[in-house]
């Protein structure tokens, strides 16, 4: 009995295996593959048209010694600290002031708010530099009737950042659906009872709400910050990285050595190195979010 209950189980394991095979043969190939040579081309200099050689750190010593590299990962971290936190807060401020039951129009603003997410990516970065041009765009119009003179945007290395930032926040319906499932959760009695011992509101958000959806705070900025970190197709559109390499992110400086300067090896060498950064600032996240939880 126990041999026939051996081979049934099997024969149900050889058939899950069988089933998933797909799946992994294609998880192996383009995924795990893929990454284990990434890794070894960083110690290699590869420029496309020529074998890979191996030469060690080198591609980590010129990266490290680039002026370039430097102001790809200011870029970055700049729109990381400030881009992802103006979002957060935003979001997260337009997601509890919508969970007001007592709000007229709630659902028209729910869907004006995740309306801009239905965007595809690049019809949303042409609009938006018709929105920031300098002279004749929505922003800067509307600034002017008010007797404000608007900046250059994109055309300005200290405002070409915080335009992506902007264009960043509108685009931030999605972290608002998933911040009102979360506030969904919270129980009323929580807050009726705050009422009671006389918190107000500000003390209800902090003690109360926050802590409550600090999973799904950590789960959207975590998003957040791996699509920055990401970010390539935005400021490619929009800027190439200029003006005066203002907007030079990471990912879109990795791309230019990659395919522009045919040097796949220092490419690899700054996928890893942003891999690296990536890991840590996300550490320091699930750290520091989650003393909220802890609460």
């Amino acid at each position: 009995m126990k041999k026939l209950n051996m081979k049934s189980k099997t024969r149900e394991a050889l058939a899950g295996v069988a089933f998933t095979s797909p799946w992994i043969i294609g998880f192996l190939i383009f995924t795990i593959y893929p990454i284990c040579m990434s890794l070894y081309y960083s110690f290699c200099s590869w420029h496309v048209v020529r074998g890979a050689r191996f030469t060690g750190l080198k591609n980590f010593k010129t990266l490290f010694s680039d002026p370039n590299f430097y102001t790809a990962l200011y870029n970055t971290l700049y729109t990381v600290i400030v881009g992802v936190t103006v979002t957060t807060l935003v979001a997260l401020a337009a997601s509890i002031l919508m969970n007001n039951k007592k709000l007229k129009g709630l659902s028209f603003f729910r869907v004006v708010f995740f309306i801009p997410t239905l965007m595809p990516l690049i019809i949303n970065c042409i609009l938006w530099m018709w929105i920031l041009q300098a002279d004749i765009g929505l922003i800067n119009t509307l600034l002017g009737y008010i007797g404000i003179k608007g900046p250059k945007w994109l055309a300005s290395p200290q405002w070409s950042k915080p335009a992506l930032i902007l264009m960043m926040v509108w685009g931030c319906g999605n972290a608002i659906i998933i911040y009102l499932a979360g506030l969904q959760d919270v129980p009323e009695s929580l807050y009726e009872s705050a009422e009671l011992d006389g918190a107000n509101f500000w003390q209800r958000t902090i003690h109360i709400t926050i802590p409550m959806i600090s999973p799904v705070l950590l789960y959207n900025v975590v998003n957040n910050v791996i699509g920055v970190m990401q970010w390539f197709a935005e400021p490619q559109v929009m800027t190439t990285g200029g003006p005066n390499n203002s907007t030079l992110f990471y990912s879109l400086y990795l791309y230019q050595n990659a395919f522009q300067f045919n040097k796949m090896g220092y490419a690899s060498a700054m996928a890893w190195v942003l891999l690296v950064i990536s890991l840590i600032i996300i550490m320091g996240l699930f750290k520091g979010l989650g003393r909220f939880s802890d609460q």
